[in-house]
């Protein structure tokens, strides 16, 4: 829930206003109120414009979750597929882009600057089986590369998870979390 506040507009909000009740207290020789506005205001509104400065806002739903995805994701979504949801759709600090530790140790992003960058997420049935979809702006990692990594992601993403990728259009790749109902025989991962 708190990672669905932003964060920095609250701290800038009650900063500023502290430190405008300071500034008037100042005015008006009212050393209390002055004091609590200067020593707490300040600091506050500053946090506010760090964290501001550090804000990653949340990945957009691209479509709707109909009432029957949301049945199918309460009975059959995994551990990792609510937590790559939760975490893509909250206000995060000091991350560059959405999952992209995941992405690096994927080998999907061979430097920061050069990192697929998540554009959206939805729900949806595959075959009866809950997905999560990741929309991903990808113009220097080719889908051939994604294709090339799908075990790893398929592993990295936990058990009960098949990986389908596709392509939309050009430089965009959309990566499907599909619920596996029944456990895939064990295959080996290339590291």
């Amino acid at each position: 829930m708190l990672g669905r506040i932003n964060l920095s507009l609250v701290l800038l909000g009650v900063g500023g206003v502290l430190t405008v009740v300071g500034f008037v207290a100042y005015f008006q020789d009212n050393a209390t109120l002055n004091l609590a506005g200067f020593f707490y205001g300040i600091p506050i509104l500053l946090g506010g414009l760090a964290l501001r400065a550090a804000e990653l806002e949340p990945a957009p739903y691209t479509q709707p979750t109909p009432p029957e995805i949301l049945n199918l994701r309460a009975t059959q979504a995994t551990p990792t597929q609510n937590q790559v949801r939760q975490d893509v759709t909250r206000y995060r600090y000091g991350q560059e882009a959405h999952l992209d530790v995941a992405l690096q140790k994927l080998g999907l992003s061979p430097s920061g600057e050069e990192c697929p960058e998540l554009t959206g997420v939805r729900e949806i049935a595959v075959d009866g089986c809950y997905a999560l979809v990741l929309e991903f702006d990808s113009p220097t990692v080719p889908l051939s590369t994604w294709v090339e990594k799908k075990a790893k992601i398929e592993t990295f993403f936990g058990p009960n998870i098949r990986a389908d990728l596709n392509a939309p259009t050009e430089n965009q790749v959309e990566l499907a979390l599909v619920t596996r109902l029944t456990p895939a025989p064990a295959t080996p991962v290339d590291a």
